[in-house]
């Protein structure tokens, strides 16, 4: 998933000790559906754990990314969070 770093959390650690950052992603994008454009636009939240939190906690708000991992529900089920396993720089708007 391509998309930019609304919000960052607080660096924090779980019970286990592991180092873990909470975010806000925004999406936005124009995709085809039924032969039309159609513009799908989402704001995620999100959470990294170990050393890909170190690493997204030193990006700047703002800043794009493509990031990989999966969808989960959290303990309350009301609504579905981004684990990030890894991101890269975003090959078309650039990351810092």
């Amino acid at each position: 998933m391509t998309a930019c770093i609304a919000e960052l959390g607080a660096p924090r650690l779980t019970p286990a000790g592991l180092p873990a950052l909470d975010l806000r992603l925004e999406h936005d994008s124009v995709v085809e559906e039924a032969g039309q454009g159609r513009q799908a636009k989402v704001a995620l939240k999100a959470v990294a754990l170990g050393a890909v939190a170190e690493r997204l906690g030193r990006q700047a708000v703002g800043s794009c990314w493509c990031f990989t991992g999966f969808l989960a529900s959290p303990r309350n089920g009301k609504s579905v969070v981004l684990h990030i396993q890894d991101f890269q720089q975003d090959q078309f708007q650039g990351g810092s």
